[in-house]
């Protein structure tokens, strides 16, 4: 992984941001990543990319935009692509990994590695409070 300011790397996931801070979902198809974004839209997010996520390393840390194109499309599977409200990009400093389950009630800090940076991680497999979850670490709210 580069550690270069502007590196790229191109993933399989799905961005929302409030406040221009965002998070990145990732898991399997069909793990939930654009159902859990359309739920934060629906708490006052805007998506930055559905299904492909480009992140870009800056001097800042990590950016996210969507592929040319795609602005404001979102699946929701089972009705179709909709078109919802965006933001061309986001500094990423949350990841959600929506393919493991949180065991523990107070867990450690845990950080995800993208082109050289380390990004908090949260698991959000089957968290009922996930949503309102990453809305506040978003707005800033997670404690050490």
């Amino acid at each position: 992984m580069s550690q270069d300011p502007g590196a790229r790397e191109t993933v399989h996931g799905t961005c929302v941001a409030i406040d221009g801070k965002g998070v990145l979902l990732i898991g399997a198809s069909g793990s939930g990543k654009s159902a859990t974004a359309l739920d934060l839209i629906s708490r006052g997010a805007v998506l930055i990319a559905d299904d492909q996520v480009v992140l870009t390393r800056t001097a800042d840390g990590l950016n996210a935009t969507c592929l040319e194109g795609f602005d404001g499309k979102i699946e929701a599977r089972g009705i179709g692509i909709l078109k919802v409200e965006h933001a061309p990009g986001a500094a990423i400093v949350l990841v959600a990994d929506l393919d493991q389950t949180e065991l523990q009630r107070l867990p450690p800090r845990r950080k995800h590695e993208i082109l050289g940076l380390e990004i908090d991680l949260i698991y959000g497999r089957a968290n009922w409070v996930l949503g309102p979850g990453i809305v506040a670490v978003l707005r800033g709210a997670r404690v050490d």
